[in-house]
């Protein structure tokens, strides 16, 4: 695998060597909307292979409180420090899950990062909507899907065709009433974080994940991917996980 393109975008921002896992270090992981558990077995796999123990957390995308609670108790059945880690709107529960002791460091892949009081919504109105945005479809009961005829461009370009859709058949639907959530912890002020920005994403532009991680002043890594580089490229998230650990 190419080398990973490393940037530090903010003063002090550093790149950390890999070493090799410790039998206690602990892995979280959290997915985003329109998407379950499974969205991280190639990572979960990778990382279980370097020695790590893993949790792949299913929240249940019902609330931000019902999401952030199963991460919680995820959290909480650790007997080691924790990296935790989301993706998409697994960013923004992380944000308020993160704050437990036992979190140690942060990892953003391709994710919203709110500060306290912002929500999914209200930073979502400070441009033209992504592609994959545009795409959202609401059902009667107020749960979003994303479309499953634009799901593999928007979503998975960077996956061959048939895992794509499948994807988009499995999705999940999320609570509307979740992205209208203003966040009440931010625990990236206080956590070491890392940021895997998504530069072929067309759900949440690269430039969008540049300014989460920025003013987080995150470790920032590019990876040539689309919104589902958890799936398309999990080495290099892998790596990225990795660096926060040590």
């Amino acid at each position: 695998m190419k080398s990973l393109l490393l940037t530090a975008l903010v003063a002090g921002a550093s790149v950390l060597a890999i070493t090799p896992a410790a039998a206690k270090d602990h892995v979280v992981l959290v997915h985003g909307a329109f998407a379950d558990a499974s969205s991280w077995d190639k990572v979960k796999a990778g990382l279980v292979a370097k020695g790590y123990a893993v949790t792949a957390v299913e929240i249940p995308l019902t609330s931000l409180a019902d999401d952030v609670a199963a991460t919680r108790a995820a959290i909480d059945a650790q007997d080691g420090p924790v990296v935790l880690v989301g993706h998409s709107w697994g960013g923004a529960v992380i944000g308020e899950a993160g704050d437990s002791p036992k979190v140690k460091w942060l990892v953003y892949v391709a994710a919203f990062a709110p500060d306290q009081g912002e929500s999914i919504a209200s930073l979502s109105q400070g441009g033209p909507p992504s592609d994959g945005v545009k795409a959202i479809r609401p059902d009667n009961r107020g749960y979003l899907t994303i479309d499953p005829a634009a799901f593999p461009a928007v979503f998975a370009g960077d996956l061959p065709v048939d895992e794509a859709q499948a994807l988009a058949a499995r999705q999940r639907p999320v609570n509307s009433a979740s992205f209208g959530t203003a966040s009440v912890v931010a625990a990236w002020k206080v956590k070491p974080t890392f940021y895997a920005v998504m530069t072929e994403d067309r759900t949440i532009p690269a430039q969008v994940q540049h300014l989460f991680a920025g003013r987080m002043k995150a470790t920032t890594v590019e990876v040539k991917a689309s919104h589902a580089g958890l799936i398309s490229q999990p080495e290099a998230v892998v790596e990225v996980i990795e660096a926060a650990a040590h």
